[in-house]
């Protein structure tokens, strides 16, 4: 699981710096030869600026949510704490298999049948809207 973490790891600061590097590329400056930027390219780049940082906070929305929602299922399946860390990198790393959440699914789908929780896709997709209103709310708390 080490290397499943290092991996996750990886891919988070990979994209932090890409959207930083993009942010700062987008701050309004004014030009080398001195003239003032014209008032729509400023809020052009204003809007890419907030885009940017939109996509950022959701991404880290996501992968909060994705670790509640492990977490949640190691407790259904009673793992220990050691277990229930390793599997919520698990569940992030799954997240990066394709767009959107039915990659997450399928794994918790999967690992809580495996384990001998009746558990379904409409259960599991409840989880994921409540853990995400939770890990919405523990980001903006933190800022």
């Amino acid at each position: 699981m080490a290397g499943v973490a290092e991996r996750v790891r990886a891919i988070g600061c990979a994209f932090r710096l890409c959207v930083l590097s993009r942010a700062r590329a987008l701050v309004p400056q004014a030009g080398g030869d001195g003239e003032p930027m014209d008032s729509f390219d400023e809020r052009r780049r204003g809007f890419e600026a907030k885009f940017v940082a939109d996509q950022d906070m959701m991404f880290r929305i996501t992968a909060r949510r994705n670790r509640l929602v492990a977490q949640w299922a190691a407790e259904r399946m009673k793992l220990t704490p050691a277990e229930t860390d390793a599997y919520a990198k698990a569940v992030v790393q799954a997240d990066f298999e394709e767009a959107g959440d039915e990659d997450v699914i399928r794994k918790l789908l999967g690992d809580l049948t495996a384990a001998g929780i009746d558990a379904d896709e409409a259960e599991i997709r409840r989880a994921l809207d409540e853990q995400m209103v939770e890990a919405r709310r523990q980001l903006l708390e933190s800022r």
